[in-house]
């Protein structure tokens, strides 16, 4: 490949080696704060995300503050003994054991916002799929996760959280889409799988009952 454009063969390897050890991480932060720097980086690799129409809809909240914190786990703990209700039987003992967020462990927390009513793009590639806008803030943070991983931090997504609640919290405006709620830290470790797998709640389907030709067929992965 001419130019600049190529990578060499360990830069690649180091690509797929982020993506494939990539965990959503609950456990194990350590206290360790992370440095400005290092934050002000996976904000700048969220930030580079694709956007349609270069849009650029994510918006970042830094949550620092003990309280606001708190506030959060509180909903996390409400929202998650409804969803803890759902499940009976076997299921539902196992739910109960899955450590599924890290708010307060982690050393710091981040909401990734989307801006729906922006401008910017002048709604290029929206007119017919509005939604792109939210999935361009997801893709912003796969970007931040895969930059995270690279520096040796850990992310985990905390989506059991009432958005309606986390909007006050965080003051949020209604035009304003919550898309995820983070925690980074170091840690101890990264798990050669990811938890839910390992510990039994779900199993990874193989790619070929994902992908179809020329037009949709039913997966056999159920």
């Amino acid at each position: 490949m001419p130019g600049n454009t190529a990578f060499t063969d360990p830069e690649r390897a180091a690509v797929y080696r982020a993506i494939a050890t990539r965990r959503d991480v609950r456990s194990g932060f350590v206290d360790r704060p992370l440095p400005d720097e290092l934050l002000q980086r996976l904000l700048v690799a969220a930030h580079s995300a694709p956007s349609v129409g270069l849009m650029q809809p994510s918006r970042f909240i830094v949550v620092r503050n003990l309280a606001i914190r708190m506030a959060v786990h509180t909903i996390f703990k409400e929202a998650n003994f409804k969803a803890a209700a759902t499940y009976s039987g076997d299921q539902g003992e196992q739910y109960a054991t899955l450590k599924l967020e890290g708010i307060l462990e982690a050393p710091q927390n981040l909401c990734v916002v989307c801006d729906t009513r922006t401008e910017r793009g002048h709604k290029l590639g929206r007119h017919t799929m509005p939604e792109s806008a939210a999935y361009s803030t997801v893709c912003a943070v796969q970007n931040l996760w895969l930059a995270a991983r690279a520096e040796g931090v850990g992310v985990g997504w905390v989506s059991i959280l009432d958005p309606v609640q986390l909007r006050t919290v965080l003051r949020i405006p209604e035009h304003v889409l919550p898309v995820a709620y983070l925690c980074l830290g170091y840690v101890d470790k990264f798990a050669s799988e990811p938890e839910l797998e390992r510990f039994g709640w779900e199993k990874r389907m193989p790619l070929e009952t994902a992908v179809c030709y020329d037009h949709y067929t039913e997966d056999t992965a159920s």
